[in-house]
């Protein structure tokens, strides 16, 4: 579990900064929007980038898409100022804790024998 988890640890510290970059910083924010960007598209990528990572180093498909949608949630409360800076970090990595300990437990066979 703790490999995982220092693998989902340094897979966000990489979708947080250099591969979200100062566009998707900018352009995910609906508050002060780029004019010609739709805010939620490069939130959705954003959330994307972090869901992809998390579904490829847990394996599970599912934990990927509720971190997307967690991360997206997440981001968008603290680019409307309902969130601090450190409480979304905060958030995002109790999210790599839970998904670490969910992708620690067997996957239960598809159809009973």
């Amino acid at each position: 579990m703790l490999v995982k988890l220092g693998a989902l640890i340094v897979g966000h510290a990489l979708a947080d900064y250099p591969l979200q970059g100062d566009f998707l910083a900018k352009a995910k924010n609906r508050t002060t929007p780029i004019p010609g960007v739709p805010w939620w598209q490069a939130l959705g990528a954003h959330a994307i980038i972090h869901g992809g990572i998390v579904g490829y180093v847990t394996k599970r498909p599912l934990l990927g898409v509720a971190e997307t949608v967690v991360h997206a949630v997440t981001d968008d409360l603290k680019c409307r100022g309902k969130l601090t800076y450190n409480q979304d970090q905060a958030i995002h990595t109790a999210c790599k804790v839970l998904w670490a300990m969910l992708a620690a437990k067997p996957v239960p066979a598809e159809g009973g024998e």
